[in-house]
C-alpha cells in the first residue's frame, strides 16, 4: 500500500484530458422489464429510455433495483419479463439473446473485480482480446494514462490502494472504447477530500469518450453532479425522473423530496387554499380544503433578521461549518426546533432573539402520507 500522502497525490494527479479514445454512442432502453428473484421483485415493469451518449444515474436506497437494472443492461441477468433494447433492437429475450461480450457494454463493478494475479497493464488488456498485439498495448497504457496510473502499470491490485484499483477498473472498462458504459456505485469508496475531484475527472471522462453512461448511485450530490439526468428509483421501480434541477425543485412526491434536502417537516390542515402552521401560513397547491398536509421547509431558506422582525425566535446552538452555519431555532407554539442553514456573523450568538423569514417560494407542501 502507498503511503498516504503520495496516494493523495495520484488521485490529484490525473492523466491529461482529451486524450481518451472517443466511443460510437448507443442507445440504450428498458421495456417493461420485471425482474424476480424467487419470491422477490426486484424490478416491476420499468420502463426508460437512454439516448447516446446521455449520462444518466439510477438514484436511490440500496434494495431498490438500480444494481439490478445495471446487471439487466450488461447482460449479466436475463429479465423474468420485459425487454432491455440496444440501438432499438432486443438484445434480452431467449431468441435474441446477445452476450455480455458482445454489447459493446463496459461495466465497472462496485468490488472493481480485478484479476489479482494479473499487472494493472495486463488487466486493462484482459477486454482487448478482439485487437492484435501491438494495438492491445498501445490502447491499454493510452487508458492507464488518461486516469493517471502510467507509473503503475506493472503494479499489481494488492499493492495499489482502493480508489486507484477503481481507476484501473475504470480504464479497464473505458479502453475498449464500449458504447454503453455502466458504472457502480464508483465514489462510494472515496475520502470525502478526494470524492469531488473524482468524480469531475470522471465526468470529463464520460463526455470524453461520449458513451452513453449509467451511474448507480445512493448519493443525491453524485447524481446530480456528473449525470445529465437523474432516474430516482424506489421499491422496484421509477418514482421521477428529470435533471437534477427540476427533481430538486419539483419534486413529485415527499419521498423525492427527502432524497435531496433535509427539511424541518410541519403536519396541517389545508384551510382557505393555504396550510397554518406555527411558523406561517403556506400555500397548499392543488391540495383540496380540509386535506391533511405536510409543509417542508428547506435549511438553506430561512434568513435570520434582527429581534422585531418577521417571525420571532431564539438561537438554541450554532455550529460553524466553514461556508454556513447549522442553526437550530426555538419558535413558540412549535415543539421542535426549525432548521436553519445560514451565513452568520460572530454578533449571533446562542440564545440570541432573531427575527425568522421564510419565503413561501422556497415552502414545499405535499399530501399528509405521500411517502
Amino acid at each position: 500500500m502507498l503511503a498516504s500522502n503520495e496516494t493523495k497525490a495520484r488521485w490529484l494527479s490525473w492523466g491529461r484530458r482529451g486524450t481518451a479514445g472517443a466511443a460510437i454512442p448507443m442507445a440504450l432502453g428498458f421495456d417493461q422489464v420485471t425482474q424476480r428473484f424467487g419470491d422477490v421483485t426486484a424490478l416491476s415493469e420499468v420502463s426508460l429510455s437512454i439516448e447516446p451518449g446521455e449520462v444518466v444515474a439510477l438514484l436511490g436506497q440500496s434494495g431498490c433495483g438500480k444494481t439490478t437494472l445495471l446487471r439487466l443492461a450488461a447482460g449479466v441477468e436475463r429479465p423474468s419479463s420485459g425487454r432491455v433494447l440496444l440501438e432499438g433492437s432486443d438484445v434480452s429475450s431467449p431468441q435474441s439473446f446477445v452476450e455480455p461480450e458482445q454489447r459493446g457494454v463496459g461495466l465497472v463493478f462496485q468490488d472493481y473485480a480485478l484479476f489479482p494475479h494479473l499487472s494493472v497493464r495486463e488487466n486493462v488488456r484482459f477486454g482487448l482480446r478482439g485487437y492484435d498485439e501491438t494495438s492491445a498495448e498501445a490502447t491499454a497504457l493510452r487508458a492507464i494514462a488518461r486516469v493517471g496510473l502510467a507509473d503503475l502499470s506493472e503494479a499489481y491490485p494488492h499493492m495499489l490502494s482502493g480508489g486507484e484499483q477503481q481507476r484501473v477498473a475504470l480504464a479497464r472498462a473505458i479502453a475498449p472504447r464500449p458504447g454503453v458504459l455502466l458504472m457502480d456505485e464508483p465514489f462510494s469508496n472515496l475520502d470525502r477530500r478526494l470524492r469531488d475531484v473524482v468524480r469531475d475527472e470522471t465526468a470529463a471522462l464520460l463526455k470524453e469518450t461520449g458513451a452513453t453512461s449509467i451511474i448507480v448511485t445512493h448519493d443525491p450530490e453524485d447524481a446530480m453532479r456528473i449525470a445529465d439526468r437523474i432516474v430516482l428509483m424506489r421499491a422496484g421501480r421509477i418514482v421521477q425522473v428529470g435533471t437534477g434541477e427540476q427533481l430538486y425543485r419539483q419534486p413529485n412526491s415527499l419521498f423525492a423530496a427527502r432524497f435531496f434536502c433535509d427539511f424541518t417537516e410541519i403536519e396541517g390542515r389545508v384551510l382557505r387554499g393555504a396550510v397554518d402552521t406555527p411558523v406561517g401560513r403556506f400555500p397548499a397547491g392543488d391540495l383540496g380544503e380540509g386535506a391533511q398536509a405536510v409543509v417542508c421547509i428547506r435549511p438553506q431558506a430561512i434568513r435570520l433578521t434582527p429581534k422585531g422582525f418577521c417571525l420571532p425566535g431564539r438561537v438554541v446552538t450554532r455550529r460553524f461549518l466553514g461556508e454556513v452555519d447549522h442553526v437550530l431555532l426555538a419558535v413558540s407554539g412549535f415543539d421542535r426546533p426549525l432548521l436553519a442553514r445560514v451565513s452568520l456573523t460572530g454578533s449571533v450568538r446562542e440564545g440570541d432573539d432573531v427575527g425568522i423569514d421564510i419565503p413561501t417560494d422556497e415552502v414545499l407542501v405535499f399530501p399528509a402520507g405521500d411517502t
